[in-house]
Parts: C-alpha cells; structure tokens; sequence
C-alpha cells in the first residue's frame, strides 16, 4: 500500500479495461493499519483529480474498519460482509453509512453458499475451496468463510428458514432481504452458471418481505450466531 504500487495497479487496471477513468477502485480488505495512513487516503485523492478513477472506496473485514474508512471524506462506498448470518452491521453502521451518502456493497451475501439452501450433511467441497480448507480460518479471516459461522450450526439455521418460508431454495429471499435495507446499494453475489446470474437479477423483484418475516429471520442469528459471531466482525 505505497504511491508505486497503488498507481501502478491502477495502470494496469485502465489498460486492461481500456479505459481512461476507472469508475471505482476499491482497496479490497487491507491490513487494519492502512486505516490510519491517511497518506494512502490522499493519494487515491490525487488519482481522482489525475482522472485516473472516478470513485474509491474500502472492502473491509469487520464493522470496526468501516467506522474507520468513513473517517475519510473520499470514500465513496464501503464493501462489506453482510447476509442473514452477519447482522452486526445494522447496529449502527449502516445509519453512519447512509448519513454520510457512502453507498454499501454487500459481500459473501449468501454465507459463501449456505444459503443458497443447497448443501446438506453430505456436500463435500474440492480440497483447493477455501470451504473446504479455511472453516477454522487458518489460512486467511475466517469470516470469509461461511461468514464465519460453523457449517453444521449453518446448515441447522438454514433448515428452520428452510421451513418458515417453506422452500429449499434461499438463495432469493436471502437476496431480497437483504435489499430491505435502504442504506445498501447493491449486492454481489457470486455465480458460476449464466442462470444463477439471471435469478440473482430477479430476486430484486421478489415483494418485499414482511415485518414478521425481517423478525424470524433475526431469531434465527439470535438463536444461532450472535453469540459467536457478533463480538467478532
């Protein structure tokens, strides 16, 4: 994270889009201390006025690091982990957020497959998926992996939202719901078929969910995940 590498990454980026101005670079998960090296801030200031990029912005791992990105008045949008398994940053971030006009991007929005719905006792993941290899985070944060959660206690919460909204196929509630909330953006899911891609687009017009919906939904973090997850992102 220094003035040579951040312009040259942005170089390369403009020449592999074939563009002249990025529209926007966002720092994708760096180090907690970046945070406060406003050096890194300004100069992504100054690609701004270069008219190399348009916007930028901060991935960030926890809720504690999106405080610190909106301290510079430059952030354009936060990406951050959020889905029915991470609930933390409604606390009070996502108002800060909002306030600020610093639009959100959720990430890992189905708890990197969870809730798709589709996994059961029995999926097995190829030796080389970080959900096969990182569930006690070994490797890199394990909040992104299954959004941190334990998979069997994941699959027991993906049952009862299985049940309440009676169908095996989450994925496009676990989208809607989290568009109920005004301070999001958008959200990117991940897809690796063209149809998935096409129903990830028509869960935003899905009806909104209902009040006792939002409210089972967040029994359902309270029962399974808070305890473990909340101190944690």
């Amino acid at each position: 994270y220094n003035e040579t590498n951040l312009r040259q990454f942005v170089e390369d980026s403009r020449a592999n889009l074939d563009v002249t101005t990025i529209d926007m670079v966002l720092l994708h998960c760096p180090p907690t201390s970046v945070y406060d090296n406003k050096g890194v801030f300004d100069l992504l200031e100054t690609l701004k006025d270069e008219k190399k990029i348009h916007h930028f912005g901060v991935s960030v791992e926890t809720v504690e690091e999106g405080f610190k990105a909106l301290q510079y008045p430059g952030v354009a949008a936060i990406e951050i982990i959020f889905n029915m398994f991470r609930l933390k940053p409604l606390d009070a971030f996502f108002k800060a957020a909002h306030e600020a006009g610093v639009g959100i991007i959720v990430r890992v929005p189905l708890a990197s497959g969870l809730l798709s719905g589709k996994f059961d006792q029995k999926t097995t993941f190829n030796p080389n998926d970080h959900r096969a290899f990182n569930r006690e985070g070994k490797f890199f944060d394990k909040g992104e992996t299954f959004s941190g959660v334990d998979f069997e206690t994941g699959l027991a919460a993906v049952n009862a939202l299985k049940d309440y909204f009676k169908t095996d196929q989450l994925a496009p509630i676990a989208l809607r719901w989290i568009l109920m909330f005004d301070a999001v953006s958008t959200v990117i899911p991940g897809a690796s078929k063209a149809k998935q891609i096409l129903s990830n687009a028509q869960a935003a017009q899905l009806p909104p969910l209902s009040e006792d919906d939002m409210a089972f939904v967040e029994a359902v973090y309270e029962r399974y995940f808070k305890k473990d997850v909340h101190p944690q992102w």
